[in-house]
């Protein structure tokens, strides 16, 4: 995902916001929201955050408890996370985008940071390769 798709939150998009780079994957992601446990599609991923792919996204500032798992991981990633933009999908959407949220990870601690960071850099040593 390039950093000039449009996104529907209304922050402008200077190509800046992001600080930790992002490397495609392709993860299942259940998430909790309420009472309800939805399940959707990771595509890319970085330390502070993922992007979900769906036709139905969060509004932007929902809360969401996320969960992943890697084939390498003994245990499954389990962070809070708070939708900050959003991709619609529909007819006035423009064609290369994918419909989906953004998500910022929320409360993390050093060793939650330190296993999403290793995450990320497995990935990216693999899409290198």
């Amino acid at each position: 995902m390039s950093t000039s798709d449009s996104h529907d939150s209304g922050l402008p998009n200077d190509g800046n916001r992001r600080r930790d780079v992002r490397v495609p994957v392709e993860l299942d992601v259940d998430y909790m929201l309420k009472d309800n446990y939805l399940f959707a599609r990771c595509t890319d991923i970085s330390a502070t955050g993922i992007f979900i792919r769906t036709t139905l996204p969060e509004a932007p500032g929902t809360r969401l408890n996320l969960r992943f798992k890697t084939v390498n991981e003994a245990e499954p990633i389990e962070v809070a996370g708070d939708v900050v933009w959003v991709n619609s999908s529909g007819p006035s959407a423009p064609e290369n985008v994918q419909p989906g949220m953004g998500i910022r990870f929320v409360e993390l601690d050093f060793e939650l940071r330190d296993r999403l960071r290793e995450l990320v850099r497995r990935f990216a040593f693999l899409d290198s390769e």
